[in-house]
């Protein structure tokens, strides 16, 4: 009888480690870009997302390199710790999304609009900022180093950063 219940107790932890869903499962991957997409730690490497709307997605985790994200609205999306290296985010809206710890570095964010997001330790080295709008952001522990903020609204929402502001707003 001992041996019966542990046979069956095992049989249930299995079950329970198999059957149930990870996070990652329960991204869909593959379902469209869209409104409210849930997209966590998937890899969506040179994806063709320009003008695509992500608002309100769930980003978390997700690498977008090399991705085509022109004009693409990511307004209010939490894409905590995401990864756009290289990316092409120029005219995108970022305005009140979650990029705490997300790596920006060489990515393309000319006349991007990130009014009120969260950039708390993001990273954009050697990254382009031309003319983006940084009003209201939170940049605590964010990492510009070599980064263009030519003509760029500082987080003072008031102050533009001068031609050649090369890793700090001048």
């Amino acid at each position: 009888m001992r041996h019966d219940r542990r046979g069956r107790f095992a049989a249930a932890v299995l079950a329970a480690l198999f059957l149930t869903p990870t996070p990652a499962a329960l991204a869909g991957c593959n379902d469209p870009a869209g409104p409210g997409v849930d997209w966590r730690r998937c890899y969506q490497d040179g994806a063709e997302l320009a003008g695509h709307d992500l608002s309100g997605g769930s980003l978390r985790d997700a690498t977008f390199s090399r991705a085509v994200m022109t004009g693409a609205d990511l307004r209010r999306a939490d894409a905590s710790r995401a990864k756009f290296l290289s990316a092409r985010l120029a005219r995108a809206r970022l305005d009140e999304a979650r990029l705490t710890e997300a790596d920006f570095t060489n990515a393309d964010l000319t006349q991007a609009v990130l009014a009120r997001a969260d950039l708390s330790r993001a990273r954009f080295f050697s990254a382009v900022l031309r003319g983006a709008d940084l009003s209201g952001a939170t940049v605590r522990g964010t990492d510009f180093a070599q980064a263009n903020l030519s003509g760029a609204t500082w987080t003072d929402g008031k102050r533009v950063c001068a031609e050649g502001s090369i890793g700090q707003c001048n």
